[in-house]
């Protein structure tokens, strides 16, 4: 029997889950590993923070898919890995036997800016950034006006949020885009950062661009040219950043900690490991650090898994050069881009709102649904 052991609820994993739900794997054992209960699909999110969608609106619950994937689930954090003796390090429970491994586990926010780790709001996990908006709408209902916020980050997450603040609630708050880099969206068409830029501009009134943030205090946002900003929070959209415990693990990590994994998402130092999503870094391959990759990871990942059970050939992936990025800009509006072309409005909202919708319907099995395939030896299993 085969041990194939999932560590993390990333994009990829949730169709590694779907697959061998309908299609089980002979002598193959499955087990999932995950911090939370649930996934949160970021394209929902800067959505529920324009107020858009309810809360509960992004959550895939990993329990079901585990149940109809006949896989045993177990709540609790990794924090390293024995290739030596083939075992899942776990922060709370025993540690995990595998044959095979695939990880899925995503990035972490890089809280190396002093005071950032203290005083900013990041949004990696995304669960913590959806928590404080509880503290939002108090500020703005009992606080001075407007409330004075900084998205730090000048990708496309910090925009999303930074023109989703400003929607959720128009005068009453003031938002800051700071980005480091000269100009917002880096890696994006020219046409698309100028109509980001125009849509930033007319909403929000002040875009920093080409002045990395080097210090934060509880109210206080320092800047690179020696200018302060006085906040009343400050959110941290910057770039991934690789978990620290990868550089104990003994593979194979680019220079900057992300697990190197050849086309077929196998590890190039340890044949009995994979990885997909941002802690993947693909050799020869130039993968943006975006869900929609980790998406397009998963049937690759799942098909190769299956064949590294059976001892088949591995199948290569091949990522396209481009991909639909959909730019949620608030007021149900959003800004479409594609190669050189770009365009924007209320029917680009509505064309992300079913895509968005139809992929968390995609993984959020109903409850008959699971209760149909009753598997009492794979419960979900909490820490220790």
């Amino acid at each position: 029997m085969t041990r194939l052991v999932l560590v993390g609820g990333g994009h990829a994993h949730l169709e590694v889950l779907r697959q061998f739900a309908e299609a089980p794997v002979p002598g193959c054992s499955l087990t999932l590993i995950s911090e939370r209960p649930h996934t949160l699909y970021w394209g929902m999110v800067p959505g529920v923070v324009a107020g858009d969608y309810a809360p509960d609106a992004p959550l895939i619950p990993l329990a079901p898919l585990a149940q109809a994937a006949r896989a045993r689930f177990l709540i609790d954090e990794v924090c390293g890995l024995d290739l030596a003796a083939g075992r899942v390090m776990r922060k709370a429970g025993e540690p995990v036997p595998f044959d095979l491994l695939s990880l899925d586990i995503g990035g972490v926010a890089d809280l190396s800016v002093p005071g950032v780790a203290e005083h900013a709001i990041p949004t990696r996990p995304m669960e913590r950034l959806l928590g404080w908006l509880a503290d939002l709408d108090s500020l703005a209902q009992t606080g001075p006006l407007p409330v004075m916020l900084a998205v730090v980050g000048g990708g496309a997450a910090g925009c999303e949020l930074a023109l989703a603040l400003t929607a959720r609630l128009g005068r009453d708050i003031r938002v800051t885009l700071n980005a480091a880099s000269p100009t917002l969206l880096p890696g994006f068409p020219s046409a698309a950062r100028r109509r980001v830029v125009a849509t930033l501009e007319e909403r929000l009134g002040s875009v920093v661009t080409g002045t990395p943030v080097v210090g934060l205090e509880k109210s206080f946002l320092s800047r690179g040219n020696h200018t302060l900003m006085l906040v009343d929070a400050v959110l941290w959209a910057t770039g991934v950043a690789a978990p620290a415990w990868l550089r104990e693990t003994g593979l194979a990590l680019d220079a900057r900690g992300f697990i190197r994994v050849d086309r077929t998402l196998r590890s190039v130092s340890d044949r009995r490991v994979f990885a997909a999503g941002d802690v993947a870094a693909i050799d020869g391959a130039m993968v943006p650090k975006a869900g929609v990759w980790a998406v397009r990871a998963g049937p690759v990942l799942a098909e190769n898994l299956r064949r590294a059970v059976r001892g088949d050939p591995l199948r290569a992936w091949r990522p396209q050069r481009r991909a639909l990025a959909l730019i949620n800009a608030g007021w149900q509006t959003a800004i479409g881009v594609w190669g050189p072309f770009v365009f924007s409005g209320h029917w680009v909202w509505r064309w992300k709102d079913r895509i968005d919708r139809r992929f968390v319907a995609r993984y959020r099995l109903p409850e008959d649904e699971t209760s149909r395939r009753p598997t009492p030896d794979r419960l979900t299993v909490p820490a220790g």
